[in-house]
């Protein structure tokens, strides 16, 4: 689970408006709302990517799809490991019966 959130979704949303809306320097809204400037900063990012503003930076669909992908790897990855394991342990169980 992971750790509570400090601001109010709602306060870095109206936050992010703001720094959209009025072209205003994120570090003065964010100093207007009381909020460290790196967390608007972070939100603002977020919005620009879902919005097709940042296209050097992942969609939330995109964030999914590679957190899934890992996750497949990770697993295929520690499939492999098992097979290679059970591929010499039946080649040296074979080797061991067969007459010399």
């Amino acid at each position: 689970m992971g750790r509570p959130r400090k601001y109010q979704p709602e306060l870095l949303e109206r936050g992010t408006r703001a720094v959209i809306e009025s072209g205003r320097p994120i570090a003065q809204v964010a100093r207007d709302l009381g909020v460290p400037p790196e967390t608007l900063r972070r939100h603002v990012r977020l919005w620009e990517a879902e919005h097709g503003l940042r296209p050097d930076l992942p969609t939330a669909a995109e964030r999914e799809e590679i957190k899934q992908l890992r996750k497949e790897i990770y697993e295929l990855r520690r499939a492999n490991e098992i097979l290679k394991a059970a591929s010499v342990f039946f080649a040296t169980e074979l080797d061991a019966d067969r007459p010399k």
